[in-house]
C-alpha cells in the first residue's frame, strides 16, 4: 500500500482501533472517527485505548469526532455495531470522498429489515462497497500476529485492488467476489458461537461442540445458498475459518455470551458486546422468509427471547428426529 493513501476508520471500539493501529504501525497515515470525544482524547493524548489495554498506539493515528476528518481517506473501513450502521453511515457519508471504497468490517443482520451490512450501506451511501471478514481477533491483529481474512467486492478487479491496498506482512486478505457469502458467514457464526458457549458452560463435551459446529456450518451454508452465495465461500476464511475461531475460544464475545447463558452464576466472562445476541432473531426471520431450516439458530433465538430455558433447549435439539446428513 502506498504510504500516501490515507486509511479512514469509522468506529473507536476494539476492532476499529486494532485496524487503525495495524495500518499506522505499517507507516500508513490513518484517520479514525469516533462518536465519543472521550475515546478521541484517549487516543490522541495518551496513545492508548481502553478497548485494547496495554497496547501503545502509533503516532500515525489521528482521531476525531468531527466527520470532516474522513474526507482525507482514500479507503474507509466501517467498523461498529451492525444495528447502528444505518444511522452512522447516513450521517457520515456526505463527508466521504465519492471514489473512496467503504469496506464493511462489521458482522450481523439488521433487525427489522434483514439487511446485511453492504445492503444497509448501499441504502444510505453511493460509495463503492466491499466486505472484510474472517477469523481475526483484535488482540491478535494489533500485536501483528499472522491473520488471514476475506476481502470481498462485487467484482474481482475491485477485490484485488483492495487486497493490495489492505494487505500487510502479517494481515493477509484473500480476494473474493462473493459479497453475500462473506457476510452470511460472518453473521451466522456469531449466533452459533453463543450455542457453543452454552455447550461449554454445561460441560456437554468437546464431541458435542464439534457436532454443533458441523451442523451449524450446514445451517450457515443453506442460508447463504438461498441468498445467492457460493458454497465454497462458506468453506473458506469468512465461513468455516471464522466459525472455528469464534466457536472455540472464550476470547470471543459471542462464545462468552453463551457461557453466561449456560452458567449465569459465572460472572468472569461478562465482557464486551455480543453481536450474535442482536443478530439471532434477524437471522431466523431471514431464514424463514427464504424457507431455510436453521434449528440451532432458532434455538439460540428462543433462549435469548426467554421462550425456552437452556435445559429445555438442549432437550429440544437432542430429541430432533434423526435424518440424513445434509
Amino acid at each position: 500500500m502506498s504510504k500516501e493513501e490515507i486509511i479512514g476508520v469509522i468506529g473507536g471500539g476494539s476492532w476499529g482501533v486494532a485496524l487503525a493501529q495495524l495500518y499506522a504501525s505499517n507507516g500508513v497515515p490513518t484517520v479514525l472517527w469516533a462518536r465519543r470525544a472521550g475515546a478521541v482524547d484517549e487516543i490522541n493524548l495518551t496513545r492508548r485505548s481502553a478497548y485494547l489495554p496495554g497496547v501503545p498506539l502509533s503516532d500515525g493515528i489521528e482521531a476525531s469526532a468531527d466527520p470532516a476528518i474522513l474526507r482525507r481517506a482514500a479507503t474507509v473501513l466501517c467498523v461498529g455495531p451492525v444495528q447502528a450502521t444505518r444511522d452512522t453511515l447516513a450521517m457520515l457519508s456526505p463527508h466521504l470522498r465519492a471514489d473512496a471504497p467503504v469496506v464493511m468490517c462489521s458482522k450481523g443482520v439488521e433487525r427489522g429489515t434483514g439487511a446485511l451490512p453492504t445492503e444497509i450501506a448501499a441504502a444510505v451511501s453511493d460509495n463503492p462497497m466491499a466486505v472484510l471478514s474472517g477469523p481475526s481477533f483484535a488482540a491478535d491483529v494489533v500485536r501483528g500476529l499472522p491473520t488471514a481474512v476475506t476481502i470481498a467486492a462485487p467484482d474481482m478487479a475491485a477485490a484485488g485492488a483492495l487486497q493490495q491496498r489492505l494487505g500487510t506482512q502479517s494481515f493477509r486478505p484473500y480476494a473474493s467476489d462473493d459479497v453475500t457469502g462473506a457476510q452470511v458467514g460472518g453473521a451466522i457464526k456469531n449466533v452459533l458461537a453463543i450455542a457453543c458457549g452454552i455447550v461449554a458452560a454445561r460441560q456437554l463435551g468437546e464431541s458435542a461442540r464439534a457436532a454443533l459446529v458441523a451442523r451449524g456450518a450446514a445451517e450457515m451454508t443453506r442460508l447463504a445458498l438461498a441468498l445467492g452465495a457460493r458454497a465454497e465461500t462458506l468453506a473458506g476464511l469468512s465461513g468455516m475459518g471464522d466459525l472455528v475461531l469464534t466457536c472455540g475460544s472464550d476470547r470471543s464475545r459471542n462464545f462468552a455470551a453463551g457461557l453466561r447463558l449456560g452458567n449465569p452464576a459465572d460472572a468472569t466472562h461478562a465482557i464486551g458486546v455480543s453481536e450474535g445476541t442482536h443478530t439471532a432473531g434477524s437471522a431466523v426471520a431471514l431464514a424463514r422468509r427464504h424457507g431455510v431450516e436453521m434449528p440451532i439458530c432458532e434455538t439460540v433465538h428462543a433462549i435469548l427471547s426467554d421462550e425456552i430455558d437452556v435445559d429445555a433447549a438442549i432437550e429440544r435439539l437432542l430429541t430432533r428426529p434423526l435424518g440424513a446428513e445434509a
